[in-house]
This record gives structure tokens, sequence and C-alpha cells, in this order.
């Protein structure tokens, strides 16, 4: 046993669930169900923490879809931008 997992406790699990780290919580769970593979309560835990890491992977997918798509729309705006900006230019000196 290393020194890091010898403290993994059901306590430090909750902790980390209710801060949001659901990846530590369920790396904790799944290190504590190793050590007591039929422990209902364990798994019961394990699978209320993946849920909520599942649910929480799928926000941030969509938190960043919409974020690409917004950096795309700004970047081709720009694109257009800077060609209308030169084709005035030209214009300007061809009169």
């Amino acid at each position: 046993m290393n020194n890091q997992t010898e403290f993994y406790t059901k306590t430090m699990a909750n902790v980390y669930a209710e801060q949001g780290y659901f990846a530590k919580a369920v790396e904790i769970y799944r290190h504590l169900l190793k050590q007591d593979p039929v422990s209902r309560d364990l798994n019961d835990l394990l699978s209320e923490v993946e849920r909520k890491l599942n649910e929480k992977q799928k926000k941030d997918r969509e938190s960043l879809e919409k974020l690409f798509r917004k950096w795309i729309y700004l970047q081709l705006s720009y694109n257009m931008l800077q060609k209308l900006k030169k084709l005035a230019t030209n214009l300007k000196l061809d009169t």
C-alpha cells in the first residue's frame, strides 16, 4: 500500500464529492471497494458519485461546445471585417 492510498477513507471520498471533485471521490471509492468488494454502502456511494461525475462532464462538454461555437463565429466575423476593410481601402485608392 502506498502512502497516498493508506489514508483513503469513506469520509475523505465524501468530502471530495461534496466539493465537486468527483473523479477523486470515485478513485477513493474504487480503492475502498478493492478492500471490501461486497460493501453495498460503498457500491451505492460509488454509483452516485459516478452519476454526478457523468453529469458534470456532460455539462462541461456542452459549455465547451458553446464557447467554441462563439469563438468560431467571432473568428469568422473578424476575418470578414478584415476583408471589408481591405476592400474599402482598395476602393478609396481607385477613386
